[in-house]
């Protein structure tokens, strides 16, 4: 009995898997390629591209919050690991009176 129910099955069920298109959709959508940039085409000679309301305030946006990036990342302060490290090191030497800035031993010359 269940031997022949799952024959039935996978007999009649095998040609509508196999014609089955899982996940796809249908055909595929997308705009065919014009050849202009953003889909837009050229305005005739002599005449200016008109832009959209929208364009303006995007401009000023992006660019600006970018100008406002760099400003800030400018006078970020330095908090890496190393300067605080040699800040650090200064203080203790500092503290202990030892110099922390490298000075050359006077050496003879071998003239006098």
């Amino acid at each position: 009995m269940l031997r022949s129910a799952s024959s039935r099955l996978v007999r009649t069920g095998l040609p509508r898997i196999a014609n089955a298109r899982f996940a796809s959709h249908g055909t595929p959508h997308y705009n065919e390629p014009s050849g202009n940039l953003f889909g837009e085409t050229p305005p005739p000679p002599g005449q200016k591209r008109v832009k959209e309301e929208w364009e303006t305030s995007w401009y000023i946006g992006m660019f600006g919050s970018m100008a406002f990036a760099a400003v800030i990342l400018y006078y970020k302060p330095d908090s890496s690991i190393q300067t605080w490290a040699l800040e650090e090191a200064k203080k203790r030497m500092e503290a202990r009176g030892e110099k922390y800035k490298y000075e050359p031993a006077e050496t003879k010359s071998a003239d006098s």
